[in-house]
């Protein structure tokens, strides 16, 4: 698959029933259900006022996250996985997207008219929005999007990654390994780094294999044997992504 922007990663035409995402619990959700959520996901959103622009930050690694960061893609804001806690100078921050106890534990401090929006339990304070809920009853299509290249996707503190130079560096590592369509890539680095979400999520997307997000307390018998893993260190899957092959 050729593609330049996010977005094309998630149209109409590659909603079908092959798995594509794989979740730590190892619950399977296929191509439909990715595109047609992430759209859901970005309606949601926008509500919360996200676009061009601005900063949504996202606390966690698992399907609803991944479904923010995909949501704020197409609608062309900046997404920093794992945000600093002091975010009140931070005039472009929009969202912060993160478990409801952690939004409720008040660990983060936002600046004026930033969005909390959680995800799990229901939230008990009335200014936290329910992604879960909200993300759900969301209409089920897109508008038509033209999203520049240039358009900024990531953000970790130090860099700025955007559309054009994150998948460019994914379709070269897809050359460099060899991915293939079902190829599965397991995550085992922290998506904070644009790097890794670059190799774990983006390179299978655009490879048209299945994102694996890996558990915390994962033991030997759950390693994804025949798969690649995304990791610094030796993994006990059969081949090693290196995020420091990720050409930025």
């Amino acid at each position: 698959m050729t593609a330049v922007t996010v977005d094309e990663l998630l149209t109409r035409e590659l909603r079908d029933d092959r798995t594509a995402l794989v979740d730590a619990t190892g619950r399977e959700f296929d191509h439909h259900w990715l595109c047609t959520t992430s759209w859901k996901a970005g309606n949601f959103l926008r509500h919360s006022g996200v676009r061009k622009g601005v900063t949504v930050g996202i606390v966690g690694e698992n399907p609803l996250a991944l479904l923010a960061f995909l949501g704020t893609a197409m609608l062309k804001g900046t997404t920093q996985f794992e945000p600093p806690t002091d975010l009140e100078d931070e005039a472009d921050f929009r969202a912060l997207v993160a478990p409801v106890e952690v939004l409720e534990s008040g660990r983060y401090d936002l600046p004026p008219g930033a969005q909390r929006v959680g995800y799990g339990s229901k939230p008990n304070e009335p200014d936290i929005h329910h992604f879960d809920a909200g993300v759900w009853s969301e209409n089920p299509s897109f508008p038509p999007l033209d999203i520049d290249p240039e358009t900024v996707l990531l953000a970790d503190g130090d860099r700025t990654v955007t559309h054009g130079a994150a998948l460019e560096a994914a379709s070269k590592l897809i050359d460099e390994y060899g991915l293939e369509t079902g190829d599965r890539v397991v995550v085992r680095e922290p998506l904070s780094d644009p790097r890794v979400l670059i190799a774990g999520v983006l390179a299978p997307l655009l490879a048209e294999g299945v994102i694996v997000l890996a558990g915390d307390d994962e033991d030997e018998s759950a390693a994804e044997r025949g798969a690649y893993a995304v990791s610094s260190d030796d993994v006990l899957e059969s081949s090693r992504l290196d995020p420091d092959d990720v050409a930025l």
